[in-house]
């Protein structure tokens, strides 16, 4: 399999995935963006939602405790920090179901998702496997379903007219946020009614 077609470890390398967690807390303002992340995506009861590219399942549990009632499942293409995840999620008593998968190639029906959540993801992947990964949560989300991203500002241009190419409508970016490794911003985009 060639590099391009492979997930990135956290951290960039596997023996560095147990850190992940304690060097996002330090190094970003990690709960802060992913919370504001949480509400933009207006998640009423009920709903069902991806958290794509799930890592540690930060952002994934905390979906689950600002909106218990939401069905939400994670996704990532790395075994190895899915079981940090899974783990993660059973201390919490979180029901939250994970697989694993890349994200330009997902592995559930159409229109299964109401909401798309993905946070530092889309930077990871070359410049034909986002426009996959995009084409993809589009095929995944319900008519009307959203799409929130949280990643690094350099890539806005090219991402807001990425997404509108795969079809989605009310591409916004609404915040940013400072980090150490450059500036963060959140975006959503609609799937047509």
């Amino acid at each position: 399999m060639e590099r391009d077609e492979r997930y990135v470890p956290a951290l960039s390398f596997d023996w560095l995935t147990p850190l992940y967690d304690p060097c996002v807390r330090w190094l970003m303002p990690e709960r802060k963006f992913k919370s504001h992340l949480v509400r933009r995506a207006s998640l009423s009861e009920g709903r069902r939602v991806l958290d794509l590219g799930c890592g540690t399942a930060t952002l994934t549990l905390l979906v689950k405790e600002m909106h218990p009632e939401a069905r939400v499942r994670g996704l990532d293409g790395d075994p190895k920090i899915l079981e940090i995840a899974r783990r993660k999620a059973e201390r919490a008593g979180a029901e939250i179901g994970f697989d694993e998968g890349m994200a330009y190639l997902l592995p559930y029906p159409a229109g299964s998702f109401d909401r798309v959540l993905s946070s530092m993801v889309l930077h990871h992947l070359t410049e034909e496997n986002k426009r996959r990964t995009l084409a993809e949560v589009f095929r995944v989300l319900a008519p009307g379903g959203e799409f929130h991203v949280a990643d690094f500002a350099r890539q806005n241009k090219r991402l807001t007219g990425q997404l509108r190419e795969a079809g989605f409508e009310r591409v916004a970016e609404h915040a940013r946020y400072r980090t150490l490794f450059g500036r963060l911003s959140l975006w959503e985009a609609r799937r047509p009614a």
